[in-house]
């Protein structure tokens, strides 16, 4: 399980689309769980106070670890601002990947599309992580990008890179995406041979 986690608009869905699609390209079974799209479907009974948010992760992390036991690289992407229940679900699931999506709170609200951060600053959003609720950065993430200061592409070659340092993806993986880019993956695997 590759987890995202950090502030809303850091770029944690963009990441997490790009690297299912490359880890797929590569003829791994991946799932991804998105924090949104979980929302919609899956909690949307929840609300956003602590105890609904640790629910909501609770739910997330069960289903990634049924996914993971059974071979599916499952990529998640959601906030989940506090520590304690990021942890939970790292011991439940096990083999599990923590990816810090950092970004200066700035430029996540020049980011937001939504206008979530402007309503959350007029106070017609409760609970909003970044403005009215904290968001608890991970102590000691596998991996960390800056989104705010690297290229979609230059975070995407890190994780990569760090996944391959940790033995998850080949190393030869991380060159195929670096001459061809991430959508040139599967086409260079075809070419090339060789697996994730």
């Amino acid at each position: 399980t590759i987890w995202f986690t950090g502030l809303p608009c850091s770029g944690k869905s963009t990441l997490a689309k790009m690297l299912a699609e490359v880890l797929t390209s590569e003829g791994r079974r991946v799932e991804t769980l998105d924090g949104d799209e979980v929302r919609q479907r899956l909690t949307k009974d929840l609300g956003y106070s602590k105890m609904d948010r640790d629910e909501n992760i609770r739910r997330i992390g069960y289903v990634a670890k049924l996914l993971s036991r059974n071979g599916v690289v499952v990529v998640g992407a959601t906030i989940s601002p506090y520590r304690e229940i990021r942890d939970e679900v790292r011991q439940e699931i096990g083999r599990f990947v923590e990816i810090y999506v950092k970004c200066d709170l700035e430029v996540c609200e020049a980011r937001d599309v939504k206008g979530m951060y402007k309503k959350a600053r007029m106070g017609e959003i409760a609970n909003f992580t970044g403005v009215s609720d904290p968001y608890e950065p991970p102590l000691t993430p596998e991996i960390t990008v800056e989104t705010d200061k690297e290229t979609a592409e230059e975070s995407l070659r890190n994780i990569l890179e760090a996944l391959a340092n940790l033995n998850y993806v080949d190393r030869d993986l991380l060159g195929r995406v670096r001459k061809s880019g991430p959508a040139g993956a599967r086409e260079s695997r075809t070419q090339n041979g060789g697996s994730v």
